[in-house]
């Protein structure tokens, strides 16, 4: 199989270097061409299917997207450059040459306002520009005629790059107190699993394209999420001191765009159509900082 992957420098796409290596030949672009010469500008939509005709791949795995979801309430046309119109340009050349197509989309598709986690047939309602552009790559997706697999993910951490995680930590050595958002709920979810469950997604095969939820099980707040970060980093000697970490609204932390208050997704036909059952967010957030954590 030989399998290329989008966007391999990001949070994902680095543990999709490792969790798609064994499944055939890997061939990795990233913006500035990397060691191997393959060059993907996301800003440059046009360029992209050249890049996939040429390497002419069984499986396209796209980690590339515009994240800065307050700066793209100023700057929408590049959010829409990226999300939508790059993500068109490589669908068309997925279905050109028979390529599967693997993206990521996200939990901003939807409007916050449910109370039970959001299955895949949810009416989708995005509250910005982010939302709004991830969910037009979607579409440009299911327009294509290649065959897909949408995976939408949510509150994504690592061990590595920028993110709640690493922010949480660099801020308990600063701070005596930390302020966090509480009337926001999701699952945090490591990038290493969503990484480990798309390889096995692929190992399976995509019999029919479809759209999938694949975030961690369970559910907190940032406040919670921050309060674990910090109980269970001070474990493992990652933090010296324990800050205080207090809970505050939305309405406490005004950014320029606004994001959903239920982030839940419901991962059953995930679970139903590949047989990958995601960890407890608790577990996931024990299995990195494990990673993290000083040998002993």
């Amino acid at each position: 199989m030989k399998l290329l992957l989008l966007g391999g420098n990001g949070q994902v796409g680095r543990e999709l270097r490792r969790s798609l290596l064994p499944l055939g030949e890997l061939l990795v672009a990233t913006r500035d061409g990397g060691d191997a010469d393959l060059r993907a500008d996301f800003d440059v939509p046009e360029s992209l299917p050249a890049l996939i005709a040429r390497i002419a791949p069984d499986v396209v795995v796209n980690a590339a997207a515009y994240t800065a979801v307050d700066k793209a309430e100023t700057d929408a046309a590049a959010a829409f450059r990226i999300n939508a119109d790059a993500v068109a340009a490589i669908a068309r050349a997925c279905a050109a040459c028979g390529a599967l197509l693997v993206h990521y989309s996200t939990d901003y598709v939807f409007d916050g306002g449910a109370t039970q986690p959001y299955r895949e047939d949810h009416a989708t309602t995005p509250l910005g520009a982010y939302g709004e552009s991830k969910l037009a790559g979607e579409q440009a997706i299911r327009a294509s005629g290649a065959r897909h697999a949408i995976l939408r993910t949510a509150w994504v951490y690592a061990a590595h790059g920028k993110n709640f995680l690493l922010t949480m930590l660099r801020m308990a050595g600063e701070r005596e107190e930390l302020r966090v958002v509480a009337d926001q709920v999701g699952a945090p979810t490591p990038a290493a699993w969503i990484a480990d469950a798309t390889a096995a997604l692929i190992r399976q095969g995509v019999e029919t394209s479809g759209t999938w939820h694949l975030t961690a099980g369970g559910e907190t707040s940032w406040h919670g999420f921050a309060e674990a970060i910090i109980d269970e980093a001070q474990v493992r000697g990652l933090v010296g001191r324990k800050p205080r970490v207090v809970g505050i609204p939305t309405s406490d932390y005004p950014t320029p765009a606004r994001r959903p208050a239920y982030s839940v997704l419901d991962t059953s036909l995930l679970q139903r159509d590949f047989g990958i059952l995601p960890p407890d967010w608790r577990e996931g957030l024990r299995r990195t900082l494990d990673e993290m954590a000083p040998p002993r």
